[in-house]
């Protein structure tokens, strides 16, 4: 895994609680990234090291800076802290990029679907603008869901692309909250719906493809009004930011001790119910490797030793993996003589 040290170029206030971050690219070996992959940004809070993934907002060879847009979370430890404390000139440290969730070139495409809501439309943002530059026989199409007007972030980028695309791309916004609403064609209230994804599928030019990031219930929905549709599911893409736990996965999961040998030393761990190894062994202060926190990377992988571990939450199968090999953020012991080595 590289590491880099970026220098704060921009702090560009995006709505009221979001921000984008502008980092200079480093003058002799540029960072090489796809759209709608992330950045990983490192803190060190209070004496404690914070890592966490953010999704490029800027696209390779349109942007000249790296970009990445954060939203406050309520609570949230690094999101405050980006929106209110980091500033021009800041140095902070960076992992490689990494992620899966990029377009793919298929010639015979005709119309990519884009379906996002709140901060979501991040990742997204950075492919449109690829889609809109690079690719001008392809149909692009945004389905975005907000609060209200005054929380869509990229607001002003997006009616631009819109003015210049004209002919190409199309957006639908939906607020579940705006007070002052002004209808036409494009403008809708509530929440996206199966009603609505109907509705736009049979006006869309095919073949097509569709890119989904937002919250489990805007997925659901989309992903499955689409397979009901007879869409392809191979054509149904989506970036996922939480691991999904069904309860019934914890059944057998007890309060146990682990043994973690990490850089050539051996920790004992309790772990109680329902906590991951990587989450117990960050809150005794062990600084391990880790990054998108959703089992989709490998850098918190371990290797077992002894003992059963439990995968819970992954959202596809990881065949690149041994059978000893686990990613800690997603793994639950399931007996008392488990060792893992990192």
């Amino acid at each position: 895994m590289k590491n880099y040290t970026l220098k704060v170029q921009e702090v560009r206030k995006e709505t009221n609680d979001t921000v984008t971050i502008c980092f200079k690219q480093p003058g002799l070996k540029k960072i090489k990234y796809l759209s709608g992959q992330y950045l990983t940004l490192q803190f060190r809070i209070n004496g404690r090291r914070y890592i966490r993934p953010y999704s490029f907002s800027s696209t390779p060879g349109i942007d000249s800076t790296l970009d990445v847009t954060v939203k406050r979370v309520p609570g949230g430890i690094v999101s405050n802290y980006i929106n209110d404390v980091v500033k021009v000139e800041d140095v902070i440290e960076v992992q490689e990029p990494l992620g899966d969730f990029v377009f793919e070139l298929d010639e015979s495409l005709n119309s990519v679907v884009f379906w996002g809501v709140g901060s979501g439309i991040t990742p997204l943002f950075s492919m449109i603008k690829d889609l809109l530059l690079n690719h001008s026989l392809i149909n692009v199409y945004l389905v975005y869901g907000n609060r209200s007007n005054s929380s869509v972030i990229f607001k002003d980028q997006l009616e631009k692309l819109k003015i210049n695309y004209s002919k190409r791309f199309k957006i639908y916004n939906f607020y579940s909250k705006e007070e002052f609403f002004n209808e036409d064609s494009h403008n809708y209230r509530g929440r996206i719906d199966s009603g609505f994804v109907k509705s736009l599928i049979s006006n869309i030019e095919y073949p097509s493809r569709h890119y989904i990031c937002g919250p489990i219930g805007l997925k659901n929905t989309v992903k499955e009004s689409l397979i009901n549709l007879g869409e392809n599911i191979n054509n149904v893409f989506s970036e996922d930011f939480e691991l999904i736990k069904n309860p019934e996965d914890f059944k057998e999961i007890k309060d146990q001790e682990i043994y973690l040998n990490f850089a050539g030393i051996e920790s004992k761990i309790s772990i109680k119910s329902g906590n991951s190894v990587l989450e117990e062994a960050l809150e005794v202060g062990l600084e391990l490797p880790y990054s998108c926190q959703t089992g989709n990377c490998s850098t918190c992988k371990g290797t077992l030793k002894s003992g059963q571990l439990k995968m819970i939450g992954l959202d596809k199968p990881r065949n690149d993996l041994k059978d000893n090999e686990f990613l800690l953020c997603c793994s639950y012991p399931l007996t008392n003589n488990v060792c893992i080595e990192i």
